[in-house]
């Protein structure tokens, strides 16, 4: 899924969920504020707070959407479904231009050290994390922006945990949301009929299948979600969830909360692939590891549906998530400080994040909708849960009844480095 494509990205790389899920690279530049506000439309200064002004003013223009292009799927479904939607509807040419995150960085980043008043190339960006988080703070982002957007003040919490902060980062409006992902786990039920519904069961259920489960080495972005569920599993909820709003931890402080997490974790390590002494380095080894039949578990951000669909996965193929909780992320959306057509921006994300919208793309592509089903219509909510889900999918009230905040993004590599030294080959 989407972000599903990387998170820890969201630190060193660029993608799922989509991740899930690959973002990373730290912005040089310019300091001081993140309110980049510097380049204005080519049309007659623009009332966004008049959102009739904003519509008329987005006529006709061709708005640029830059993030990972890596994920098919998604492609598909915005070059299918957005694109012709904006036409349509707004007279708007969205183009969709897949790059790596850190090429991305890079070229807003030149454009507005070059020339902060000029128009740049970027509308508005796939982005999360880290990435966010400098952008924001280097000025290189428009904003605040959310209270222009109908969709967002009439259908989405803003107040909401996983939707005020990315990754630990307020967002303070300068960013939209358009999915959220979470962890599930996958087994193929032809042969296990029993999953474990909690960490004291999956010890059981690594012990009856010893050699056979295993995970990513932290580091990599599955693997540091996966012991962050149970690590949360271990420590409860509400003890873990401390860890998603710390701005500058020490090891001290994320060691006195996850302690007892670290010492469930070495006590899986016998029964674990290799008894727990080295790690397959990353999802996509583990992913392999599955699909071979050395390991009887895998893992990820969302559902495998796709590889059942394609037949890479067999069709008896069932996810599950533990009653104790696992961590879950948002996407986002922002827009460049030097965005040449910011009203055309402003329409198309609104546009992502409308009902219609957000449940095209929970039928298509199984993402998490952002919005708070409880400011839907009867006949809206009645929509998303008539929704025909394919055999490896969780409804979304049993997957938000157990979601579970993200560490924040100064905590990972703390979380990471204790794992590395108190866990691995313990």
């Amino acid at each position: 899924m989407d972000q599903a494509i990387s998170r820890r990205r969201f630190f060193k790389m660029a993608g799922a969920a989509g991740v899930a899920m690959a973002f990373g690279g730290v912005l040089a530049g310019c300091s001081g504020g993140s309110n980049g506000n510097a380049a204005v439309e080519s049309a007659a200064e623009i009332d966004y707070s008049n959102w009739d002004a904003v519509l008329e003013a987005a006529k006709g223009q061709t708005v640029s959407w830059y993030g990972y292009g890596g994920d098919t799927a998604r492609n598909e479904w915005i070059e299918s479904v957005l694109v012709p939607s904006l036409k349509e509807n707004y007279d708007i040419t969205l183009e969709l231009v897949g790059m790596d995150i850190n090429d991305i960085l890079t070229q807003l980043s030149g454009e507005m050290q070059a020339d902060p008043n000029a128009a740049g190339s970027i509308d508005f960006i796939w982005i999360n994390g880290e990435n966010f988080y400098s952008t924001k703070e280097n000025g290189y982002l428009w904003g605040p922006f959310t209270d222009y957007l109908p969709n967002m003040q009439d259908y989405v919490d803003g107040e909401a945990a996983d939707i005020a902060y990315d990754f630990g980062s307020p967002v303070e409006g300068y960013e939209a949301p358009y999915a959220k992902a979470q962890m599930q786990m996958w087994v193929d039920g032809a042969t296990i009929t029993e999953t474990p519904k909690n960490p004291e069961e999956f010890l059981a259920f690594c012990q009856a299948h010893s050699g056979q489960v295993t995970y990513p080495q932290p580091g990599d972005f599955t693997g540091t979600a996966f012991i962050s569920c149970l690590i949360a599993g271990v420590i409860g909820k509400e003890e873990f969830e401390k860890l998603s709003t710390m701005t500058n931890p020490t090891e001290e402080e994320v060691k006195a909360i996850i302690d007892p997490g670290l010492e469930y974790l070495r006590s899986l390590n016998p029964y674990l692939w290799n008894q727990g002494t080295t790690f397959p380095a990353d999802s996509t080894t583990v992913g392999t590891m599955y699909a071979d039949g050395e390991l009887v578990l895998n893992m990820g951000y969302g559902a495998p549906q796709a590889d059942v669909d394609n037949g890479a996965l067999p069709d008896t193929t069932r996810s599950f998530v533990f009653d104790t909780g696992t961590v879950g992320n948002t996407n986002y959306m922002a827009i460049a400080a030097n965005a040449p057509h910011k009203a055309a921006a402003l329409v198309a994300i609104n546009e992502v994040m409308s009902p219609e919208m957000q449940l095209d793309q929970y039928e298509t592509l199984g993402n998490i909708t952002v919005l708070d089903m409880d400011k839907l219509s009867e006949e809206d909510r009645s929509a998303f849960d008539s929704v025909e889900l394919g055999s490896t999918q969780l409804p979304l009230a049993e997957l938000l009844d157990v979601r579970v905040a993200e560490a924040a993004g100064p905590v990972i590599p703390v979380i990471e480095q204790l794992w590395l030294d108190e866990v691995v080959g313990k």
